[in-house]
């Protein structure tokens, strides 16, 4: 309904209302006396009466309110409205009929008019205010805070279907607003009281509304609360909203040049559509944080096709509907296999004969697969030599191979395997027609089991945000512009190649931290604690792209350079990935072992000895 006509509606039901007040105070009072005993003059007054209430309502902005979200202030303004149209009434009937005024009457009158402008006002409140408690819920929330931020949160709940939502009770710490009802809604005891009320009322959801608590204070309540099965949120202070801080939610859209120091890289010196249009593509690792971006670039360079392969279907189930959507005319295949199976991955190339491979999939977490090494070694190792023998097999025109800053100077497992797998690309590019590259990079940000989602959800929970150590360093790139980097890289391959982004200067994760919490609108240390927890296992301070001994070589691209590959005896790398292969089948416990002697021979640029290579 518009404003102009819901006013002309409430205007009419109201001056109706005023009417029958009118009319019930005069004939409670003057009983038996008929209307028409009246004169002119009484009921001009009666009109002015009526004009006057309607022109102090208008005034009191009463047809400009939701009604739905009113409060005490609302009502106040018609019962003042009410009252003084009563008292200027008086006033006439004083100097211009006298022998009608009557206290009784006005009294009668001004009640009557109150009780319904003022009724039917509370009716469009109260309903709305109850009838989310009414209804039976699949989520109940519970409130820790009954002060004003929860009572705002338990009304808006009432008033809104939020995600299905109905708040159950209170939780507060003051002795004096135990078993109180605010809105209907019980204060049913205090925070040690959440595990309890959790188990015994299936409560779902946990809202902590308290916005005076010190970092400390908070910390304690939601590690209460997280041990429940109940999911936690916390809800940001008025004036967190205000001043454009969300630490109850998501911090918002990182400032990429303020965070790493750099302009975004989105120049497009080189055509990557100039060897992807009208081919057939094929993705490992579809699924994830780089090649669910590989994905959506390859789509805009017009291919025939894209095959999304990958070990999770859901996945790559939701990287298939995104593209589903933004690319309807574009043909996609989901592919469910996994690259450790040599039959699985010959099958696939058979089926949809590529021209063009990024290889994406791998196990990145470092101190997962510190602890997991066979995973690491199927995957990344003999995983990538599948994909690569079967390129080969298949005539792929291209395959490029995305690698890690962590393959230099490998100190860990996953680093170890990436090396590994940097070699088995290296070796097929001598002997075959496929041109093959390595694209190397570091970290992204928000790619999945990165720093950058961990840090946000510190944050939003309130703190304190944890770093491994004060001197840490990382190269950082956000997911666009590194795989933007590998398009343009797989455009200027000529074979063999080891392609290394420019990732700007290193940078500190504390200093990154700090720029996170400074995003959320807090200060670091002040208002949000850093706590550093000592390094994993498997990590180093920094990374490195290049090997010493590498050359580097310009490229057409500013932005990328090429590493020279070092000389690589090719009979006795596939002797020491037979024996590993061997000991992954028949003694898994000493992978990580061989491991160790495979770095030696090949993750340094110094030999056993120490001396240089």
């Amino acid at each position: 309904m518009t404003y102009r006509r819901r006013m002309l509606v409430l205007s009419i039901i109201d001056n109706m209302l005023l009417i029958g007040s009118w009319l019930y105070a005069f004939f409670l009072i003057y009983d038996g006396l008929p209307l028409w005993s009246l004169n002119a003059v009484d009921y001009v007054l009666a009109g002015s009466f009526i004009a006057m209430s309607y022109f102090f309502l208008v005034v009191s902005k009463s047809y400009k309110t939701l009604w739905k979200y009113a409060g005490i202030l609302e009502l106040l303004g018609v019962l003042k409205s009410i009252t003084l149209s009563t008292a200027l009434y008086a006033v006439l009937l004083v100097f211009f009929a006298e022998n009608h005024f009557s206290p009784s009457m006005l009294i009668v009158l001004a009640l009557a008019s109150m009780v319904l402008l003022g009724g039917i006002r509370l009716a469009a409140m109260k309903p709305q205010e109850h009838r989310s408690a009414l209804k039976p819920s699949k989520k109940k929330a519970l409130i820790v805070g009954a002060g004003a931020a929860g009572t705002i949160a338990a009304k808006y709940l009432l008033l809104h279907d939020v995600a299905g939502l109905s708040p159950f009770g209170f939780i507060d710490d003051n002795d004096k607003k135990q078993n109180y009802e605010i809105y209907g809604v019980r204060v049913l005891g205090k925070t040690s009281d959440i595990p309890r009320l959790v188990s015994t009322h299936g409560i779902t959801d946990i809202l902590i509304a308290i916005p005076s608590a010190e970092s400390g204070e908070l910390s304690r309540i939601t590690s209460i609360c997280k041990q429940t099965p109940a999911e936690v949120r916390i809800l940001p202070r008025m004036q967190d909203m205000l001043l454009g801080r969300h630490a109850g939610g998501k911090v918002n859209e990182i400032d990429v040049k303020e965070l790493l120091g750099r302009e975004m890289i989105n120049d497009s010196l080189i055509d990557a559509q100039s060897y992807i249009k009208g081919k057939i593509v094929l993705i490992t690792g579809a699924g994830g944080s780089i090649g669910g971006e590989l994905v959506n670039q390859v789509a805009k360079c017009a291919p025939e096709s894209i095959i999304l392969l990958g070990h999770g279907e859901n996945s790559i189930h939701l990287i298939e509907g995104i593209m589903r959507e933004r690319y309807p005319a574009l043909r996609i295949t989901s592919v469910i296999a996994d690259i450790q199976n040599p039959i699985e991955v010959e099958h696939v190339f058979h089926r949809h004969q590529p021209s063009i491979v990024f290889h994406a999939a791998a196990h990145k977490h470092v101190p997962l697969m510190e602890n997991n090494p066979s995973a690491a070694v199927r995957n990344n190792v003999f995983g990538t030599m599948n994909v690569a023998e079967q390129a080969v097999k298949s005539g792929v025109q291209r395959f490029v191979c995305i690698s890690t800053d962590k393959a230099v100077e490998p100190v860990n497992v996953m680093g170890m395997t990436k090396r590994l797998a940097e070699m088995i690309v290296q070796m097929k590019s001598k002997h075959s027609a496929t041109t093959f590259s390595i694209v190397r990079f570091g970290n992204v940000l928000e790619s999945r089991g990165s720093v950058i989602p961990i840090f946000k959800k510190q944050i939003a929970a309130g703190g304190p945000v944890t770093v491994t150590h004060p001197e840490m360093v990382r190269y950082f790139m956000t997911i666009p512009e590194a795989v933007h980097l590998v398009l343009q890289a797989g455009a200027l391959s000529k074979g063999g190649e080891i392609f290394v982004l420019d990732m700007g200067k290193p940078v500190k994760i504390v200093d990154l931290a700090k720029a996170l919490i400074r995003f959320a609108g807090y200060e670091p240390e002040k208002e949000m604690k850093i706590v550093f927890t000592g390094m994993r296992p498997g990590e180093k301070l920094s990374e490195s792209l290049f090997y010493e001994k590498e050359q580097i070589l310009p490229s057409q691209h500013p932005r990328i350079f090429i590493a020279s590959p070092r000389m690589i005896d090719e009979g006795q790398l596939q002797a020491d990935i037979s024996k590993l292969k061997e000991t992954l089948i028949q003694e898994p416990d000493k992978v990580k072992e061989i491991l160790g002697s495979l770095l030696r021979k090949y993750g340094s640029d110094r030999d056993e000895s120490g001396d240089a290579l």
